[in-house]
């Protein structure tokens, strides 16, 4: 990788060939609250980039992943820190494990799995919004 940049949702990568890669910011949460200062401080090693004070490491094979953009399901995960991810699995009569799974990438979840996520992330959404203090 020759150089790499950011803008609010992406790191971009310059290949040695000049093809340019991206990354969702989403997969690394240090470096998408990071100001520009601390961006730019980061060493490039043999194998990515190190960013000592984030504690962030990039493989420069990262830019190559099929899943450098998450999936809807991923995202509204990475997004909504505030959910608890085991407790909605329960709810949705799936393993906690199997959920993590489904949220890194590591398996695809059926037809029939994501409405029960979904159904169960909606009737959370309307016990949210009848709370009246």
């Amino acid at each position: 990788m020759k150089k790499i940049w950011f803008d609010s949702e992406y790191i971009y990568a310059e290949t040695e060939d000049g093809r340019v890669m991206r990354q969702s910011l989403l997969w690394y949460p240090a470096l998408r609250e990071a100001n520009e200062e601390q961006r730019n401080a980061y060493k490039k090693g043999y194998g990515g980039f190190h960013w000592r004070n984030l504690d962030v490491d990039i493989s420069f094979d990262s830019f190559y992943y099929d899943d450098a953009e998450p999936t809807p399901l991923q995202r509204f995960f990475l997004t909504h820190k505030e959910l608890n991810v085991d407790e909605l699995a329960r709810r949705s009569d799936i393993t906690p494990s199997m959920l993590n799974q489904y949220i890194n990438g590591l398996k695809k979840p059926s037809k029939e799995c994501e409405s029960k996520l979904m159904s169960q992330i909606h009737s959370i959404g309307k016990e949210y919004s009848t709370v009246r203090f």
